[in-house]
């Protein structure tokens, strides 16, 4: 017996790195699985992001796991989109418990950009993060207060959520702003959904062993550019997580064993919020 045996579990994201991780970990839980990837890349974005194939790869890992599955293309800047997705998992499954918005991109970079790329990254960086996390809540609530049986909902933010730091180009201020605007729609949320019995958090990672961490320009910038070096290094002796990391605090978040955790900012993140 898992946990969240007969639960339902949406995730954005899904394709690979912590949203792949997450549903590997709530499946071995007992939650089946609606799950979205954009499948596509984003020409501001430094580095690839997921495809098709890892897509249909994380439902064939999921499924190998005794658990259940519909994963769908969509992308979390259209909500019709995102919306469609979600009703057809819900209408295939029954039901929506819990809610996982990770989907998100950092558009950093170490170069000279022009004007227009600045204002690129920080649009491209801004509608993914924060307005993808809004329309997955926004697809969602109506599935959630539906049901009748309560629900959690856990938005990945990051340490730039709770601290200063992104340099001074538009892609690195739209990740710290974005990752901000989260926290402000997790606890409005968190207030507004109580009655139903439904919790919002926010999860709060370090650098991740992801694509999003590990690429050249990300690299790049956290060696070289003045808001990198050792303030960006974690008091533990660690200086990456594993996606596992992440989903284990994500699948306290959505347990029972969290049944009064709402409105917290939840740091995975080997002391680094903690330092001075």
């Amino acid at each position: 017996m898992g946990s969240l045996d007969g639960k339902v579990a949406f995730i954005t994201g899904v394709a690979r790195g912590q949203g792949r991780s997450h549903a590997m970990r709530l499946a071995a839980d007992g939650a089946d699985i609606i799950g979205v990837d954009i499948c596509a890349d984003i020409g501001s974005n430094g580095y690839p992001l997921a495809t098709a194939a890892e897509l249909e790869e994380t439902v064939a890992l999921v499924e190998a796991s005794g658990a259940k599955m519909l994963g769908s293309v969509a992308d979390v800047r259209d909500y019709r989109e995102l919306k469609a997705a979600l009703d057809r998992g819900v209408e295939h499954f029954g039901r929506l418990d819990i809610v996982c918005a990770n989907a998100g991109i950092a558009t950093m970079a170490f170069r000279e950009l022009s004007e227009d790329e600045d204002l690129q990254m920080w649009t491209d960086v801004i509608d993914v993060n924060l307005v993808g996390t809004f329309h997955t809540a926004k697809a969602a609530i109506p599935h959630l207060i539906a049901g009748e049986r309560g629900g959690a909902m856990v938005f990945t933010s990051s340490t730039a959520g709770l601290r200063g730091f992104g340099g001074m180009q538009g892609g690195g201020l739209g990740y710290a702003a974005s990752k901000h605007g989260i926290v402000g729609l997790m606890r409005t949320l968190a207030n507004a959904l109580a009655p139903h019995s439904i919790r919002v958090n926010t999860v709060h990672p370090t650098a991740v062993n992801t694509m999003m961490a590990v690429n050249p320009a990300m690299t790049a910038f956290l060696e070289h550019y003045p808001d990198g070096g050792p303030h960006l290094q974690n008091p533990m002796p660690v200086g990456l997580l594993e996606p596992e990391d992440i989903s284990a605090a994500v699948a306290y978040l959505v347990s029972d064993e969290a049944k009064y955790v709402t409105g917290v900012t939840f740091p995975v993140d080997a002391g680094f919020c903690n330092k001075l």
